[in-house]
């Protein structure tokens, strides 16, 4: 029965999203082309926007389902619909007539601020910290989050293979490890978003998510990595998005070492890399994908037995095998 219903919201959400997006293509196609610039890996001007389907599809299945079966719904959750439809908005006029950096910068922080300070009171994942300096390194880690997201999303399906991944780890540890209900209905409506949006965005793509997309998809995967820390699996939510973090941190670092403005558009990613050095779209996300499941079976084994020898080797493994795709994308094809 369980299964059913949850096959029945993951079907919805990818159908909902899909004719939408055959419904808004036109208009993309006429005030969202994203033209080629430095960074990116298309060579012709491509609607983007397509986001916009996929964050309505996932939020408003996800209400039409908590409102129809989930009971009780604690404010802190509309808080964050709230707040990934606010950078919806700052992401699609971003898409249209680019904002300036630190304004952009700034509204985003004010939409995580809001998350956080809707977290429970008594809220501590690492507790030898100061409740201040926890509740700090929250909203930077949240910025960097949502950023990340945006950073990452610079090949077709490299997206939908991550919030894939992720979302149906944590509908895993959510069903293992007693995550609430919410969690799990929004980590599958999400999916099922995607998965809508992924026959557009097929090599080669006719449709980019666009910030409008990437960026509240990054609040809202963020999140849900959040509860799973909450419920006491840090492990769990570190090796689920273990790639792209690794991906985006080391390349954010190697930029600063190499004195470059970071905000200006590069092609310095490791999947970026491995693309000009011999890689086919295809062999990078399907690389990628086999990755994150390996990744998804180490954080729900971290859950399953949460012992420290499983949670330790579980991490060593975990990075390792990133280490390899990262030092196989930079190598590229031999």
């Amino acid at each position: 029965m369980i299964a059913s219903i949850a096959g029945g919201l993951l079907f919805a959400a990818a159908t909902t999203s899909a004719v939408l997006i055959l419904l808004l293509h036109g208009v993309l196609q006429r005030y969202a082309l994203a033209r080629p610039n430095a960074r990116s890996s298309h060579r012709e001007p491509t609607p983007q926007g397509g986001g916009i389907a996929v964050i309505a599809a996932a939020l408003g299945l996800a209400t039409i389902f908590l409102g129809s079966f989930g009971g009780d719904i604690p404010s802190e959750l509309w808080t964050v619909f709230a707040a990934a439809a606010f950078l919806a908005c700052i992401g699609a006029v971003d898409d249209i007539w680019v904002i300036p950096v630190a304004p952009r910068l700034l509204l985003q922080a004010l939409a995580i601020a809001v998350v956080i300070a809707a977290l429970p009171s008594d809220l501590r994942i690492v507790s030898i910290l100061p409740p201040w300096a926890e509740r700090a390194l929250l909203l930077l880690g949240g910025l960097w989050f949502v950023n990340l997201v945006n950073f990452m999303d610079g090949i077709d399906w490299m997206t939908v293979a991550e919030v894939v991944a992720v979302s149906f780890g944590v509908i895993l540890i959510g069903i293992f490890g007693g995550l609430p209900v919410y969690a799990i209905v929004l980590a599958i409506a999400l999916c099922g978003a995607i998965l809508g949006f992924a026959p557009f965005n097929r090599p080669v793509a006719r449709l980019f998510l666009g910030d409008v997309g990437s960026l509240p998809i990054g609040l809202l995967l963020g999140w849900l990595l959040l509860l799973v820390a909450r419920q006491g699996y840090l492990a769990a939510a570190v090796l689920l998005p273990l790639y792209y973090l690794a991906d985006a941190t080391i390349t954010l670092v190697r930029r600063l070492c190499n004195g470059e403005t970071l905000w200006n558009a590069h092609r310095m990613h490791f999947y970026q890399r491995a693309l000009d050095r011999g890689f086919t779209v295809l062999q990078i996300v399907g690389r990628v994908v086999l990755v994150n499941l390996v990744l998804v079976v180490l954080a729900l084994a971290t859950v399953v037995v949460p012992h420290v020898f499983v949670i330790v080797a579980a991490l060593a493994l975990g990075a390792i095998l990133v280490a390899w795709l990262l030092i196989s994308f930079e190598r590229g094809r031999v």
